[in-house]
């Protein structure tokens, strides 16, 4: 039978589906890269984390008899695509339904950033609260505020509508690499620069790309206003941390809201005494019916490469033109 090669296991009923149709191998930790080429040698498909690099090296160590490439997440920077489509490698994500669960992430560091939900706890839990007083820890309005969100495909969307629909905000959009005009009500397209300036809450949703790594710097930080909070669901690298450590320590902005970091899962130096910043473990995803349904997405994509198919969420199906015979047996 085909071996597919897992990192880590997944729940709800991926690993069932696989085992109907190949030998299914989970490593059970993130490898070093030396460890995990030589884990993934003769495999017929690889199913990766966001934190496995699959590049040349491990796709020559897999051999010629690798077909697919399922990457368990909508992104797949950390996927050589080129070197895959080179080799007759399809490279497979999980789009969509994570959509929901990330959107509602983006708000909950909004919302938990403004109202200082975390100092609040932590004020509460340490006895440091002695009663109610008119200035203690006083947030950040939402309702009617102006949110800036920098990308505007699936996830950036659904933050859009529960932000204009839930919480009565304007809505502006940074988002070059839109395929045509934006037709959204109640929201307007802008540039970069006047979104910075105007918005009181900045939200990342752009892939990680040599143009959008580092988009997020020392000049555009001081380009926000002073009251701005800056919120990250999408890859930490869009956001240069240490430049983000000055600004939240200078009062340049008011805070930041991060589920993702930019050396992750380590943070920049700094970061976790900012008192002002509301820091997540990458959670946008985490709830039990996404990361299931994302597995059986992984899964399905495995299948069907494994049968000769075509991937049903497949990023470079110019693959399916070359490469080596679909694994049988």
């Amino acid at each position: 039978m085909p071996r597919v090669v897992l990192s880590l296991p997944l729940p709800g009923p991926a690993q069932a589906m696989l085992r109907e149709a190949a030998t299914v191998e989970v490593l059970g930790a993130i490898l070093p890269a030396p460890e995990y080429r030589r884990a993934v040698v003769g495999a017929d498909a690889l199913l990766p984390q966001l934190r496995d690099r699959i590049d040349a090296a491990v796709l020559d160590a897999a051999g010629p008899q690798l077909r697919v490439v399922a990457n368990y997440a909508v992104g797949f920077d950390n996927v050589d695509v080129p070197a895959c489509t080179a080799r007759g490698v399809l490279v497979g994500n999980t789009p969509d339904v994570l959509t929901d669960a990330t959107a509602d992430c983006a708000m909950a560091l909004l919302l938990a950033t403004a109202r200082r939900v975390v100092e609040g706890d932590a004020a509460m839990r340490q006895g440091r609260y002695h009663g109610w007083e008119p200035d203690y820890m006083l947030g950040a309005d939402v309702t009617g505020q102006t949110l800036g969100l920098i990308g505007f495909g699936r996830i950036g969307r659904a933050v859009a509508r529960r932000a204009r629909d839930g919480f009565g905000m304007r809505v502006l959009v940074h988002d070059p690499w839109l395929p045509g005009p934006l037709a959204e009500p109640g929201v307007s397209a802008c540039g970069l620069d006047e979104l910075l300036g105007a918005a009181d809450f900045i939200s990342c949703h752009v892939p990680l790309t040599a143009e959008t790594h580092h988009l997020i710097g020392a000049p555009q930080l001081e380009r926000m206003r002073a009251s701005a909070i800056l919120l990250n669901t999408a890859r930490g690298p869009i956001i240069d941390e240490p430049a983000l450590v000055q600004a939240l320590r200078s009062g340049t902005i008011r805070g930041a809201g991060l589920d993702v970091y930019e050396g992750e899962p380590a943070m920049a130096e700094g970061l976790a005494a900012c008192p002002n910043c509301v820091l997540l473990p990458h959670l946008g995803s985490a709830t039990w019916t996404t990361r299931a349904r994302m597995g059986e997405l992984a899964a399905a994509n495995v299948l069907a490469a494994l049968r000769g198919e075509l991937p049903p969420h497949c990023v470079n199906p110019e693959a399916a033109a070359g490469g080596p015979s679909p694994a049988t047996g």
